[in-house]
């Protein structure tokens, strides 16, 4: 089966295993802060049943430290490989090299801006034991304060996300996926989504993996949730034009139903929830806009800056 091998476990009368071997992508622009970090949490990882084959770091464009840290990571581990990408042309862009680079038949993308939890990438892969599965994905956990408002939103935003997720996969940050397509939409604006109909398209299952857990942190102002929020609504508006899927959590009566699910009798529940409804409304309405009307081109986007930085120490 594509994505195994078989390996005998030393001193257990030859009681043989099935391993799973993955390649992961860390697509990184300006990463420095956290790219040494999450790469630190990669080489720790719990993985008593996979093999991580190899690390490969797309560097698109970086003007800060991000390539010197990958380097000195590259000469502790001989996993670890570092491709330059001279100029920044989007990740999708990223992505579509490191599927060229990476040669194992399960593969990995994770953001430069996350951090996985110990046993993430053995729970990630532990579905493709199951031949009907294709892709998973991971569980987002925000590190933003939940007790400021703009900490409140982000944490209430990837509750429905895992609500919804768990009912009808959405598969994000973190993804695992079988290497059966060469490429994902070059211009789009939402990379591990696009993955989504390449997968379901030939008949594989997606999963989600609660346990799979890895840290990100949300945006801190209300301005570089607006920036995000219409960047990903509008790509999502073009993955469904141009490949007919549209993700579950573009459902209103999916994220309304979340809500109920996740509502709590608490001041903040009452006072801020309906104010994160309506934030995250208008920037569905602006990426509609810019979809519909504007026509703009989100596959090189502007960063949200308040979203990079140190995730864990």
């Amino acid at each position: 089966m594509a994505g195994f091998q078989r390996v005998d476990r030393p001193n257990s009368d030859r009681e043989t295993q099935t391993s799973f071997t993955c390649s992961i992508g860390i697509m990184a622009y300006n990463e420095g802060e956290n790219i040494g970090r999450c790469l630190q949490a990669l080489i720790d990882q719990e993985t008593p049943r996979c093999v991580i084959k190899e690390i490969i770091v797309v560097a698109s464009g970086c003007t800060d430290d991000t390539e010197a840290i990958v380097r000195e990571f590259c000469a502790q581990d001989q996993r670890i490989k570092l491709v330059v990408q001279l100029r920044r042309e989007g990740k999708a862009s990223a992505v579509n090299v490191f599927l060229h680079h990476a040669q194992s038949d399960i593969l990995i993308l994770e953001s430069a801006d996350t951090v996985p939890a110990p046993a993430t990438i053995q729970r990630l892969l532990e579905p493709f034991a199951d031949p009907e599965v294709g892709m998973t994905g991971g569980h987002p956990i925000p590190v933003n304060d939940p007790h400021t408002f703009m900490g409140f939103v982000v944490h209430l935003l990837w509750e429905l996300h895992h609500q919804i997720a768990l009912r009808k996969p959405k598969l994000g940050e973190m993804i695992a996926f079988r290497r059966v397509f060469r490429r994902i939409p070059y211009d789009s604006p939402v990379d591990e989504a696009s993955c989504e109909p390449l997968i379901y398209g030939q008949g594989y299952q997606l999963r989600y993996v609660p346990k799979a857990v890895v840290y990100n942190r949300g945006p801190e102002t209300v301005s570089d949730f607006l920036r995000q929020r219409r960047r990903i609504y509008a790509g999502h508006l073009k993955m469904r034009q141009a490949q007919g899927y549209t993700v579950s959590t573009m459902s209103t009566a999916r994220a309304l139903a979340a809500l109920l699910c996740t509502w709590r009798l608490e001041w903040r529940y009452f006072l801020w929830a309906p104010a994160a409804v309506l934030l995250e409304a208008y920037g569905r309405f602006l990426g509609w806009t810019d979809f519909h009307f504007k026509r703009r081109d989100h596959a090189v986007w502007e960063i949200a800056t308040t979203t990079k930085g140190v995730i864990i120490d």
